[in-house]
């Protein structure tokens, strides 16, 4: 309950439970003398009912033992597991019952636990069970175990690291390992033990030292640090003993010394002013030429506006999709320009490249697409004809096919949003109905391999039984 107000409406739904899960009713409501249980809408509700509303004298909580004892036996069994502890006591043997249990007798026929009881606040991995996961994505999210669910057959846990709560049967407990270990929480008293500080002036003439948690050593970016002759000292790397650590100091004093760690640590260990005459040369013919972050300001480039007026000239020579005005009931996808600088094989700029995408993780799996398998070649398969051909002598070609999932069609009907900079006056109001299998939608590498098998299979060609990504043709001279 966030405030008063919603003791009545919070009461009236309790109210029909009982009735409802129990056929039964309240005769007596026993309170306090709170301004909310006297209220206008609360009093009418308890005369239409016939409840007696017993109230008791202030600052007397005695009067209403019953439930008071309860309180106490809530807060005694534990503070902080509140929620924990009703589902346990519950499911417990009661003096007041004549030691039965509270959970046994208002459901009989049902089991006292759906799940076995697990220990409050241990470390648990819920299982990703969520399909279209990445093969190499994890498999389990490391969550700390909070309870149990009422309504349904599951575990309450919550994440931490992605502020997330989940419910779910499927998880792995560590019961012997608590997620928040107690060795985090220091006690006052080496708080308040602080050591010397050395003064602003001893700290300067001092070498630069960063000191971690969790004492990782840093290596810093080789492009922001000089590399000493051979003949300069080295400094000793291991810290004095008064500022060999700053774990044991409150956050206030060292926190103000803390490090801007990059965050790609790639980048400790890289560098480009080792690189030879040559490469330096690629990589700043790479650096050249920046990809647009705007459709507005890709337009405003003649290079990369060529590039999408040519890509848009496919589309329609391939006859991607045809405007129509949305039917009722139906939804459309987005789309986007991606943008890539095509380099040849002497480093040079070959051409600036637009590619349009739909957005496909907006189709909704059954009304704008279905099965999405799409075959692939197995690595023993190509081991296998690389082979047969050296063994054979047989001339190896290969090739690129351009636009390549445009020659794919598409069964499911999906409509596109118009792509941004080439809309029409007169054709704002349309949508583009796909008829070609757009890069970005589920479908398009099985509609592409679709169509691929039937056309080589109508020059002759038969597809293996082994693999079905691999064709072969026989003629007489083989």
């Amino acid at each position: 309950m966030k405030n008063q107000a919603e003791l009545f409406s919070i009461f009236q739904k309790f109210y029909a439970e009982i009735q409802t899960q129990f056929n039964v009713s309240i005769r007596v409501l026993r309170s306090d003398n709170a301004r909310e249980y006297f209220s206008t809408p609360f009093t009418s509700f308890m005369s239409q009912h016939g409840i007696l509303h017993q109230s008791f004298y202030a600052h007397t909580p005695q009067q209403n033992g019953v439930a008071e004892h309860k309180n106490r036996h809530l807060v005694e069994t534990a503070r902080t597991l509140l929620l924990h502890t009703y589902y346990l006591i519950n499911r417990m043997p009661s003096s007041i019952l004549h030691d039965q249990i509270p959970y046994s007798l208002l459901f009989p026929t049902q089991p006292l636990y759906f799940l076995p009881p697990r220990v409050f606040g241990c470390t648990c991995f819920v299982h990703t069970l969520t399909p279209g996961q990445d093969k190499l994505s994890a498999k389990a999210t490391k969550c700390i175990f909070l309870g149990y669910s009422r309504l349904q057959k599951g575990y309450r846990c919550y994440s931490p690291d992605t502020h997330r709560y989940f419910l779910s049967a499927d998880v792995t407990f560590f019961e012997d390992s608590p997620f928040f270990s107690s060795s985090e929480s220091l006690p006052i008293s080496e708080v308040l033990s602080l050591p010397y500080i050395y003064p602003p002036s001893d700290a300067l003439s001092r070498p630069l030292q960063v000191h971690h948690r969790r004492h990782h050593a840093v290596v810093p970016p080789l492009s922001s640090v000089e590399v000493p002759d051979d003949s300069s000292p080295v400094l000793p790397i291991s810290p004095s003993p008064a500022l060999s650590s700053t774990d044991h100091l409150p956050i206030a004093l060292w926190k103000g010394n803390r490090s801007i760690r990059n965050p790609h640590f790639v980048y400790n260990f890289l560098s480009y002013h080792r690189l030879s005459s040559s490469y330096s040369v690629f990589v700043s013919t790479l650096s050249s030429v920046s990809l647009p972050k705007s459709t507005s300001k890709a337009l405003s480039h003649p290079g990369w506006r060529q590039a999408m007026v040519d890509e848009m000239a496919a589309l329609h020579s391939n006859g991607t999709w045809d405007l129509v005005s949305l039917p009722p009931g139906k939804s459309t996808i987005g789309c986007r320009w991606v943008y890539t600088v095509k380099v040849g094989p002497d480093g040079q700029v070959d051409r600036l490249k637009a590619r349009l995408v739909a957005k496909g993780y907006t189709q909704i799996y059954g009304c704008n697409y279905g099965d999405t398998f799409s075959h692939v070649a197995k690595i023993a398969s190509v081991r296998l004809f690389l082979s047969m051909a050296a063994m054979c002598h047989w001339p190896l070609y290969h090739l690129d096919i351009k636009n390549v999932f445009l020659h794919g069609e598409l069964l499911e009907e999906v409509y596109m949003e118009q792509p941004l900079g080439f809309v029409a006056q007169w054709e704002s109001g349309l949508v583009c109905k796909l008829r070609r299998s757009l890069y970005g939608l589920k479908q398009s590498p099985r509609a592409w391999f679709g169509r691929f098998s039937s056309v080589v299979q109508e020059f002759g060609m038969l597809r293996s039984e082994a693999d079905h990504s691999v064709f072969y043709h026989h003629n007489s001279l083989s």
